[in-house]
Formats: C-alpha cells, structure tokens, sequence
C-alpha cells in the first residue's frame, strides 16, 4: 500500500496516522506481554486492553477511506473486509457479550498477540515506505510474518465468536428481535453469528492468497532487487 505522494498535507497525515497507529499497537502487544497469564485470567486480560483495542482497531475505518479517496493504492473493498472483520469480533462479539464468554475464550489472546505484532509491523512498513526509508529486514517481516500470524488471527477470531455463539444460542433475546412483533420483522443474534464465522470459508483463502501474491511481487525476482 504506497502512498501517492502528490499532496505534502495528505503525506503528512498518512506519516502521523501510520505512527500513532504503530505507537496504540505497541502500547497494545506491551501490556499483552505483561500479562500473568498463570494467575490472572483471559478477561482480565480484556479488561486492561479493552479500550486500546476499541480505539485503535476502529481507528482503521480510516483506512478504508483512505483507500477510496485515493489518498493510498489499495482495493478499497479488499480494505473494508479486513477492517470489518476484525471491528465485528471487537463490537459485535466481544463487547456484545459477557466476560465469561468471548472476553474468557483463549482465542483472544491468539487474536490479540496476531493482530499486535502483524500491526506494529504493517504500520511501520507504511511510515518507513513514506519517508523512502525502508529496511529489507522490514520488508521481509511485513511480506513472511503473516504465514503465520494470519492463521493465527483467524483462529482466535473464530474462537471468540463462537463463544459468542454459545452465549447467543442459551440467550435467544441477546441483541435480537423476535417474532411476533409490531414490525413482523425478526434479527436473530445468534445465525448472524453462525452467518459471520461460515463467511470466514470464502474470504479467508481469497484474502490469504492475495498476501502470498503481493509477497511474490514484492519479495520475488525482480521485485526483491527494488526492495533492496
């Protein structure tokens, strides 16, 4: 995702959103490695990045505006589904539901350790690539890191929300509208739930494969002589 540096204003807004977002996910992944996790609990965890997280990962709704303005080369639909995916387990799973469900489910420390690291390392890439300074080590991590750290996310993602499923299936009222009503209209938060985590089966391969493809023209031939 380069910047098109045309405007020195949008250059230096892209440089002090991609900074402070570098900055929120390393105060994130700061307090993630402090946690005693042999004593203190997955939801005491929550609780101490719960607000970080909130800010942050919403503040990425930005990105998509970016992406549709032009202020930056990126798909803005590719965008908005990473995006979306991430702000749906936050609000709509694990602030919807709770401590004892999705908030206590140890797919959020697998989520929040992928999307720390993956973070901190994306957000540096973009501010170093706008400054025209960027490391091959760098690169490297932001083009191979995510082999990895993708599963990982998508785990621990799947696993909070279907601690939001079991939550939504023994409290059919949670954050649904049930027939009968005055509108005939019915929302159930629990299929939403179950409609979220089957939508993971075609867009997790698209958008895994789109990174792989991305590392091969960045990384690969040609591509890893300009890099370096």
């Amino acid at each position: 995702m380069k910047s098109k540096k045309s405007s020195s204003v949008g250059v230096l807004y892209l440089k002090t959103y991609n900074l402070v977002q570098v900055l929120g996910w390393c105060y994130i992944f700061f307090i993630f490695s402090q946690h005693d996790f042999p004593t203190k609990s997955v939801a005491n965890l929550w609780h101490s990045v719960k607000w970080p997280v909130i800010i942050f990962q919403h503040a990425a709704f930005l990105e998509v505006v970016h992406a549709a303005i032009g202020l930056v080369k990126s798909n803005p639909a590719l965008t908005t589904f990473q995006v979306l995916s991430r702000v749906i387990v936050v609000t709509g799973v694990l602030l919807a539901t709770p401590d004892n469900y999705a908030a206590s489910s140890l797919g959020l420390p697998l989520a929040l350790a992928a999307w720390s690291i993956t973070e901190i390392i994306r957000y540096s890439y973009y501010f170093m690539n706008l400054i025209d300074y960027t490391p091959y080590l760098l690169t490297w991590l932001r083009y191979t890191l995510f082999i990895g750290l993708y599963p990982i996310g998508v785990t621990g993602e799947l696993m909070c929300i279907y601690a939001a499923v079991n939550y939504a299936k023994s409290h059919p009222e949670a954050w649904s509208y049930l027939l009968p009503n005055a509108w005939n209209f019915t929302f159930s938060y629990y299929y939403i739930l179950i409609v979220i985590m089957l939508m993971y089966i075609p867009l997790f391969p698209q958008l895994y494969s789109h990174m792989f493809i991305q590392r091969r023209k960045i990384l690969g031939g040609d591509a890893l002589k300009k890099a370096q």
